[in-house]
């Protein structure tokens, strides 16, 4: 009986800590330092930022994640071209300092997607209902916004004849 105790305890507090690991949002963070952080690391892999504002509780937030992650062109532009930040906004908190900063993105929604170059300086707004299509979200159209926000796309010299 008690072998059977343990293993309970054990497989509750395995799916707790996965359950844990596996939130992209996390309300506790220091959303200023951490995006400085990564506007840092963008500088040192000459790549751009991109801020994905929502939450845990967002259903297209996590979708959209799992369209990226799990399709191996889009998540691969992604890792070529950005270092993602995840910006919460829930009841716990909802960083109105920092969305107010990025001009009150959250004004478009969840997620929002906010382009930082390798300075900090914000560069674009993305309203991710753009990017939908039906109950999910259309591979070309992300493709495109990822491609069109990078940092070749933005280079005048990508334009020199």
């Amino acid at each position: 009986m008690n072998k059977i105790v343990i293993l309970i305890a054990f497989f509750a507090i395995s799916l707790s800590s996965v359950a844990q690991h596996s939130r992209l949002y996390d309300w506790a963070a220091n959303a200023e330092k951490d995006i400085a952080a990564v506007v840092k690391k963008a500088a040192i892999e000459n790549k751009h930022v991109l801020i994905m504002g929502g939450g845990n509780w967002c259903i297209w937030c996590l979708r959209f994640n799992e369209f990226v992650t799990k399709d191996t062109q889009l998540d691969s532009i992604l890792k070529a071209d950005y270092v993602v930040y995840h910006l919460n906004f829930s009841k716990e908190n909802k960083n109105e300092a920092t969305f107010a900063k990025y001009g009150f993105a959250q004004r478009f929604g969840f997620p929002v997607f906010i382009v930082l170059n390798e300075k900090g300086k914000q560069l674009h707004t993305q309203n991710s209902g753009l990017l939908e299509d039906g109950k999910g979200y259309s591979k070309e159209k992300v493709m495109d916004f990822l491609k069109q926000w990078n940092r070749k796309a933005i280079d005048p010299t990508t334009y020199k004849e």
